[in-house]
């Protein structure tokens, strides 16, 4: 079973056993506009929850996107690097941007749940 929690960075986490995978929320991707370079961390790095996994360039601004949980990352989304874009189109599927085998798990549960997520950006208008 999956399950999905967001960061208040705008970040989204799905959790497949102790894997989890993340990218940016499609609220992120619409604030950023067209994205046209995504740098990812390396397969190996070790990243704590908070530590910056990865940066998201658009034709507006540069942004970092931070690590939802502590783990070593195990892949990468390659079709990034050729297709920036995919995020602006799947953010919250075929755009995600790594996969981290989990450190630390009791973190993924320290999460905000999509309804969470929602009225956070409700509150945050």
């Amino acid at each position: 079973m999956s399950d999905i929690r967001f960061t208040k960075d705008h970040e989204w986490v799905r959790l497949d056993g102790n894997i989890a995978t993340f990218g940016i929320t499609d609220h992120a991707q619409d604030q950023l506009g067209d994205i046209v370079f995504v740098e990812l961390p390396a397969v190996g790095a070790a990243l704590a929850q908070g530590d910056e996994a990865a940066v998201v360039e658009s034709v507006k601004a540069a942004s970092e996107v931070y690590a939802p949980v502590s783990g070593a990352v195990t892949a990468i989304n390659g079709e990034l690097e050729g297709n920036p874009g995919l995020v602006n189109k799947e953010a919250q599927g075929g755009g995600w941007f790594a996969k981290i085998a989990m450190s630390e798990p009791k973190e993924f549960g320290g999460l905000m749940s999509e309804a969470d997520y929602q009225a956070f950006l409700a509150e945050s208008v």
